[in-house]
């Protein structure tokens, strides 16, 4: 179809289930601080004044950490987004923490020894995408989704003053043309806030930020243009509903653009293929578009658990390709070592880098974005290799 509408969704970093990814991921960053060969599988739940932890680590013998260093950066974390309501307080929520330490058997598959190199944290399979329709080779709907929800978040965070409080959703519904974005046929934007406020002022300050955000002439109709169609939402976070770990993936990823292989990222550490293995997929991708072998590009690649090599790849630039598909295989296959050890170790995995990630999409960001190192398979040094054994 190339004339049609697709829409994305994003959720801000006071979502419940972001808040979620947030505190996981500081654990990760925790425990990678600590020791960079560090093994995290955090999960999180929140609900009213209330954040549990479960799940196991391992960190080298002699390296120590306890439950009340875990629960101070959680705290921070809580703080950071900008919780200080009734019904979900950073300094005044109850905090209980279950982790342990990791299953032996898991242990013994995964980790390198004698003449056997790691191999992957468990099985499953991972997609990366790239297209041309934005400057981040993202998707637009998604794009622009995930940038009016940092724009109101910045807004937020910039005066103390705001009627803007954490918890907040967006989705765009995009115009196709030739296959192509032209504009957007509808927007929603639902935002918590504080009390007693005119809806109308929400609506314009809101509307303020979306035309700012999208390309010029890209704005719907006004009679689509959707600001809290409920009505008061006053009552948000954790305290309005119950936040997961991993419940926001296709938010994450592509926002429905392209296939997911329905692994999490956030908790993990870069030994578990659902995140390494979907950053090296995106990173090959993008590289795939940036130095013009198609307009887009899918990549999946399949592992299991304690084996080193994957045990399928597969691209498809869905005939916008100048070379064939296999070619563009062998290409990447020859410059890139997709063992898990490899994997992150090109992209330098094992370092404290994830808490960015944990909203407003691991994807589309750019390199060193808020912090050194992060997102590093967004860069784009594999473009001058690719194009040279492409021939052109």
């Amino acid at each position: 179809m190339t004339n049609h509408l697709f829409t994305s969704e994003s959720v801000s970093e006071g979502h419940p289930d972001k808040i979620c990814d947030r505190i996981s991921d500081t654990i990760v960053d925790l425990m990678l601080s600590k020791h960079p060969q560090a093994r995290v599988a955090c999960e999180t739940l929140v609900t009213t004044n209330r954040t549990v932890l479960a799940g196991e680590y391992r960190l080298p013998e002699g390296v120590v950490i306890n439950n009340d260093e875990i629960e101070a950066h959680v705290r921070k974390a809580v703080k950071d987004i900008g919780y200080e309501q009734d019904g979900f307080h950073w300094e005044k929520m109850h905090f209980e923490c279950h982790l342990h330490q990791q299953s032996e058997d898991i242990a013994v598959g995964v980790d390198q020894s004698g003449n056997k190199d790691e191999g992957a944290g468990d099985q499953g399979l991972m997609f990366g995408y790239a297209c041309d329709e934005t400057e981040a080779l993202m998707p637009a709907p998604i794009f622009y989704s995930h940038k009016i929800l940092k724009e109101m978040a910045n807004l937020r965070h910039s005066d103390k003053n705001s009627i803007l409080l954490p918890d907040s959703k967006s989705q765009i519904t995009l115009k196709y043309q030739d296959g192509r974005p032209i504009g957007t046929s509808s927007i929603v934007v639902s935002t918590q806030h504080v009390k007693d406020c005119d809806q109308d002022k929400i609506k314009d300050l809101v509307r303020n930020v979306v035309t700012d955000v999208l390309p010029k002439g890209w704005m719907c109709p006004e009679e689509e243009f959707y600001v809290n169609p409920t009505g008061i939402f006053e009552i948000g976070g954790p305290d309005g509903d119950t936040g997961l770990t991993g419940r926001k993936i296709i938010v994450d990823t592509y926002g429905g653009a392209a296939p997911h292989g329905g692994g999490a990222f956030s908790g993990k550490d870069p030994t578990k293929v659902d995140r390494s293995a979907a950053y090296l997929t995106r990173y090959l991708a993008k590289n795939v578009v940036a130095a013009g072998l198609a307009s887009k590009c899918i990549i999946q690649v399949a592992y299991g658990i304690g084996i080193t090599k994957p045990l399928s790849f597969y691209v498809n630039t869905d005939d916008t390709g100048i070379i064939e598909d296999s070619l563009i295989e062998k290409i990447l296959s020859n410059l890139i070592d997709m063992s898990p050890r490899g994997i992150r170790e090109h992209l330098n995995l094992n370092a404290p880098i994830y808490v960015p990630s944990s909203a407003y999409g691991h994807f589309g960001r750019s390199p060193n974005e808020i912090l050194n190192g992060s997102f590093t398979w967004e860069k784009l040094d594999l473009v001058p290799a690719i194009r040279k054994e492409a021939g052109i």
